[in-house]
């Protein structure tokens, strides 16, 4: 048994409330109704004036919390350093998640079971922690806390549920180490992969854990460590085609056009979002069945996405590890 979904991420920012505003005005994301840990008051009662931040999606340290679905939350962006700060695994129930950290114990993985406290710090019945070799802080969860009051301000409906919020694409330096604890400690099953260069080592491989072509991406241009970009999808292109108006308008830089993905078949384009990181709006992908073989694919595109190429990865890699010099 593996994670089940992809299920919340969490950043980092100089400027939260930056990403209050994209999420919102630009992506069409809700503020989350009450931050982590706040009291919802007594359902049903009609004097019961509900969370005391009133749907600002703003905690009390100034971290934002967007909501895009029936989950309480999906992102979460935290004062400090821009970056990711981790990601959380649903585990599916109970017995998933018992299953989930047998097998992190049992290959090895670092794992922590969490306090009460934290668990109510990410909306969660009960929470673990872990970490993969390149360092980023693993979570894996049961019970999410279902607000099912999501109202997009703009009019857009996203793809989430039990396929959980989208997919990352991380950059890793070690593609062997990782690929096998995402594999055998979480239990997730490569898609396809790309060779780059079999010399260098340098390769893309990308990782189901349901029916979503991938939630979890790596991609090995050199020694570097992070995060290349966050996918989130909606279900039409006439949604995507307006949030790419919004960004246009809001002169935000798209670094890769409009196109459809060889591998998943992703209608999508990229931006660069506010943390530095791109992120992928997209919709329109296959679906992974039992019946889905695994192969390399040897173009990245069927048609368009300029701008996404080995070169332009390996320059925003690059510019990722002038960012993070002294910081590992």
């Amino acid at each position: 048994m593996s994670v089940s979904a992809l299920g919340y991420i969490g950043i980092g920012a100089h400027a939260p409330e930056q990403w209050l505003q994209y999420g919102t005005r630009i992506l069409g994301m809700m503020p989350a109704r009450a931050w982590p840990g706040e009291s919802w008051g007594m359902p049903g009662d009609p004097d019961n004036p509900g969370p005391a931040s009133q749907g600002s999606g703003i905690g009390p340290d100034g971290s934002v919390y967007l909501k895009l679905d029936d989950h309480q939350w999906r992102v979460a962006v935290h004062p400090g350093a821009e970056g990711l700060r981790y990601l959380g695994f649903d585990a599916g129930d109970e017995e998933g998640f018992r299953t989930t950290l047998e097998r992190l114990k049992t290959t090895g993985a670092p794992v922590r079971n969490g306090t009460p406290a934290e668990a109510a710090a990410r909306s969660v019945r009960h929470l673990a922690h872990s970490r993969d070799p390149m360092g980023n802080a693993i979570e894996i969860y049961v019970g999410p806390t279902r607000d099912y009051r999501f109202h997009s301000p703009l009019g857009i409906s996203f793809v989430a549920g039990k396929v959980g919020f989208g997919h990352v694409n991380l950059f890793v330096d070690d593609i062997d180490t990782t690929y096998e604890y995402y594999t055998r400690a979480l239990g997730m099953r490569l898609s396809d992969y790309l060779v780059i260069n079999a010399e260098a080592g340098m390769s893309i491989q990308f990782l189901h854990c349901n029916q979503r072509h991938h939630s979890v991406g790596m991609v090995k241009v050199g020694d570097i460590r992070g995060l290349h970009h966050v996918m989130f999808e909606v279900t039409g292109i006439d949604q995507v085609g307006c949030i790419m108006d919004r960004v246009q308008k809001a002169g935000m830089t798209i670094t890769s056009t409009l196109g459809r993905h060889t591998n998943d078949h992703m209608l999508s384009f990229y931006m660069r979002g506010p943390s530095g990181f791109d992120v992928e709006i997209g919709c329109d992908p296959v679906q992974i069945d039992e019946h889905w073989v695994p192969n390399q694919f040897c173009e990245g595109d069927v048609w368009g996405h300029k701008g996404l190429t080995v070169e332009a990865i390996a320059e925003m890699a690059s510019g990722l590890q002038d960012d993070n010099t002294g910081q590992r």
